[in-house]
């Protein structure tokens, strides 16, 4: 006897969806939806066609991690310069599995209780993959106005233990490539990017995330690109990304080629199946990700001419103006935001220079985390300070940054710009 109680009415009321097919499907056209703020910090860049591409997809039925992950993976190598290139979920994932690697892999002699220097302004999933497997960081204070780590700082901070240097691209800004290669090749030093807020920069005309071993890139929705959620590893070695391929899918030796470092033979298609050889995770992407990611890199240089369009009017209004400092920047800059490090009579009043803003519908963040030392989770950190932190502690204390985007920011920036230069003129 069946402990299910049936219900009679169980077959009309479950009637299977209709088969539309992509014949029948409509164009969408999304609608504009109002945002509390007349300056936000983040813009949609989608259009019908991301919103389309979705649908479709949604109706072939191929959902998980698939073709157009690989193929947004060999569009992204192409575009940006590199070798080879492996999807994952996030920018932060993108982090972790770089420091897996490099751990995980023998020939980078990466070991637990080496060492890597750090900025001291920066995301705590930059840092936190270092502490999870074991590696120590130590940190190093960065230049003020580039808001990166300062480069004639390395050198001091360098000890016996130091095995790699992680270079944060900040805001769009790319570091000093040819001061830290340098450093890396005399030393030498293993070289990894955190690329997460700087896609499309570049230094001497090439572009950031592809210097080091690898570079980490995000999708998220404030960024260059927005795939929902996404990230991606860029590398020119082939170990490194036959073993991210292994450690983004469970550490299973399904999608590896017959030739790498991780497994030397893959041809048995059904042991190869659910091999698995590595402490892996599953940080895969889905087909959703990767077809919206196609659909933003074919407009990816119309919206870096916006965003450094926006940046021109920006830098123009607020240069050499006696209450605020402007970030640093490289021409390559790719402009994730826009920072302001206030000075002259606005230094020391940031509260109450953010409380006008707020009034005025303008949205404000710290410039990433400030001195990230002062949040709580480094206390789970096994860290050293080199020399002191004054540069980051002024950011932590006297700067904001305001958002960026591909579209026309015109009367965003000149209503800040007459806000703060209101405030400024009222206190003198």
């Amino acid at each position: 006897m069946s402990l299910i109680k049936k219900n009679k009415n169980f077959e009309n009321q479950t009637k299977p969806f209709p088969n539309l097919g992509l014949n029948n499907l409509r164009l969408f056209k999304p609608k504009k939806t109002e945002n509390k703020y007349f300056y936000p910090l983040a813009h949609q860049s989608w259009d019908a066609e991301e919103h389309n591409a979705i649908i479709n997809q949604l109706y072939t039925g191929k959902l998980t991690m698939g073709e157009n992950v690989h193929l947004f993976e060999k569009e992204f190598c192409d575009y940006f310069g590199s070798k080879y290139a492996v999807m994952v979920n996030s920018g932060s994932s993108a982090n972790l599995l770089i420091v897996a690697a490099l751990t995980l892999l023998k020939k980078f002699n990466f070991n637990k209780g080496d060492e890597v220097i750090v900025p001291a302004l920066g995301w705590s999933t930059s840092y936190s993959p270092f502490s999870q497997y074991g590696i120590k960081l130590r940190f190093v204070d960065i230049n003020e106005l580039t808001l990166n780590i300062d480069e004639d700082k390395i050198e001091n901070a360098i000890t016996k233990k130091s095995k790699a240097i992680l270079a944060i691209n900040i805001l769009g800004n790319p570091v000093n490539f040819q001061k830290i290669k340098k450093i890396c090749k005399q030393h030498d030093l293993i070289l990894i990017e955190d690329n997460c807020e700087s896609l499309g920069a570049k230094f001497s005309s090439k572009n950031t995330g592809t210097f080091g071993i690898a570079g980490s890139h995000s999708f998220f929705f404030s960024h260059h690109i927005q795939t929902i959620e996404g990230g991606m590893i860029t590398t020119n070695d082939h170990d490194f990304y036959e073993c991210c391929k292994s450690l983004r899918a469970h550490g299973w030796t399904r999608e590896l080629s017959k030739k790498n470092a991780v497994k030397k033979s893959i041809n048995e298609e059904f042991n190869d199946s659910f091999n698995f050889i590595l402490p892996g995770y599953n940080l895969r992407p889905n087909e959703f990700n990767g077809v919206i990611g196609r659909c933003q890199l074919r407009k990816f240089s119309n919206f870096l001419k916006g965003r450094r369009k926006n940046a021109s009017l920006f830098k123009k209004l607020f240069d050499n103006k006696s209450f605020c400092k402007l970030q640093d920047s490289h021409e390559g800059s790719s402009w994730y935001g826009f920072s302001i490090l206030l000075d002259g009579n606005l230094k020391n009043r940031r509260d109450y220079v953010l409380q006008e803003l707020k009034k005025n519908k303008i949205e404000t963040r710290p410039v990433v985390s400030g001195n990230f030392l002062k949040n709580k989770v480094s206390e789970f950190y096994d860290y050293t300070i080199s020399g002191d932190l004054t540069q980051v502690d002024n950011i932590d204390k006297n700067a904001f940054f305001v958002g960026n985007t591909h579209t026309d920011l015109s009367k965003q920036i000149f209503k800040l710009f007459e806000l703060l230069d209101g405030l400024h003129k009222r206190i003198n």
